[in-house]
């Protein structure tokens, strides 16, 4: 599975981006997906997934703001992003595996595919 993160950009505090991710390949497309972001000097972290069957889970900073969800019918996937903050600034990769859980969808180690990252930097 390949896959393609676009979206990214430079924006103001409380603005808004939508992300997406392409998928291509071998896509029998029973797959969770995840975003996850990277700051410089920091480790990967955990932003939000979503399973084949449609259910969401979201790291505690951007429950409220984030929005995941998926075209199965096209082999995408989107993270709306709201009210922007200066520190959710990061490289924005999108992520793919099969059939992961509640237990491990939050884990990037778990992800056997990953997009090339998108840019996103919020100002204040």
């Amino acid at each position: 599975v390949q896959l393609q993160a676009s979206g990214g950009g430079s924006v103001q505090a409380g603005d808004s981006l939508r992300l997406s991710c392409a998928a291509s390949g071998r896509t029998n497309w029973r797959y969770s997906m995840g975003w996850f972001r990277q700051s410089p000097g920091k480790e990967r972290e955990f932003v939000a997934a979503i399973t084949w069957s449609g259910d969401t889970f979201y790291t505690e900073s951007v429950e409220g703001r984030f929005t995941i969800s998926r075209d199965n019918a096209n082999l995408m996937v989107f993270l709306q992003m709201n009210n922007l903050k200066t520190e959710d600034t990061a490289v924005y990769y999108c992520a793919a595996n099969v059939d992961l859980g509640a237990g491990t969808l939050r884990i990037s180690t778990y992800y056997d595919y990953w997009g090339q990252g998108t840019q996103v930097t919020v100002s204040s």
